[in-house]
């Protein structure tokens, strides 16, 4: 399945005529086993597809909410090898829902590109967003991921110029992360008018599907994007839930609390298209 898992989830999601819902969660956050039943929790809620983030010491595209996620996965023992091992576990459960390893280039280079490739083939990954390894460098994990099927999918932003988008798109695969802003994960989110137009550049370059996220957080904002975008990417609202939950001293509540957050979020994404059409 691999890549082809994600191609068809666009498509089904299009064929009903709205975007697809992408949640993120911190693989091993709180602890190993709460992070598998709330990556479960999310995909039950509805989430079309599932960014697993693998934790690193120093998460730089991350803000506070996320960045404090991968600490406490850190601590709970987590690393990129049970990264994978909570995906297998996913997998073994749900053969549907594509799986997104959202990392950084240390662990997976650590590991090897050609184990990781290999891997995360086996355990179920279907595509792999390093934040930190640019297009002109990311050829030799690239062919790695490409020989076991994976997609590679590579992040836009607002400043990102159409030369530079034909950059992103050569040797992109699955879809386009557009990020709203020009900061990290949680910050705010940019104009609706530039947010527009380097959506459709992404789209009419890569010839891809595209998902807006950073700073996505609200119903409200998501039904927004879901207006603009192919898929809407919420991250820090979820982490959130599981904050929460560590400081009410009840981990395993977030569970719940995740899967409340994402129905919310799953139904405005669903409805944002045909709310405009009544309008």
């Amino acid at each position: 399945m691999t890549a082809d898992r994600i191609a068809a989830t666009f498509a089904a999601c299009a064929e009903q005529g709205r975007a697809a819902f992408v949640g993120y969660l911190m693989a091993g956050d709180p602890d190993i086993e709460t992070s598998f039943r709330n990556i479960k929790a999310l995909a039950e809620a509805g989430a079309d597809i599932i960014e697993v983030g693998a934790p690193f010491t120093d998460p730089m595209a991350d803000g506070a909410a996320i960045q404090k996620a991968a600490l406490r996965s850190l601590a709970a023992g987590a690393n990129l090898r049970v990264t994978l091992d909570i995906v297998r576990r996913f997998r073994a459960e749900n053969a549907k829902t594509p799986i997104i390893i959202m990392g950084y280039a240390n662990p997976i280079h650590r590991m090897g590109y050609a184990s990781f490739a290999k891997a995360a083939a086996e355990v179920g990954v279907d595509g792999l967003i390093v934040v930190d390894l640019p297009p002109e460098e990311d050829a030799p994990l690239r062919h790695e991921l490409q020989a076991h099927g994976l997609a590679v999918i590579r992040l836009a932003t607002p400043t990102t110029t159409e030369k530079r988008m034909e950059t992103v798109a050569n040797g992109s695969s699955g879809f386009v992360y557009y990020v709203s802003v020009a900061g990290v994960t949680g910050a705010g989110v940019g104009a609706d008018a530039d947010i527009t137009a380097g959506v459709e550049r992404a789209k009419r370059i890569s010839n891809l599907p595209v998902a807006v996220g950073f700073g996505v957080r609200t119903p409200e904002q998501a039904a927004k994007f879901a207006r603009i975008a192919d898929g809407v990417v919420v991250g820090s609202a979820l982490v959130e839930q599981v904050r929460e939950a560590v400081e009410q001293g009840d981990p395993g509540s977030s569970v719940k609390k995740i899967s409340v957050v994402a129905k919310t979020l799953s139904n405005a994404i669903a409805s944002a298209r045909i709310e405009r059409s009544v309008h």
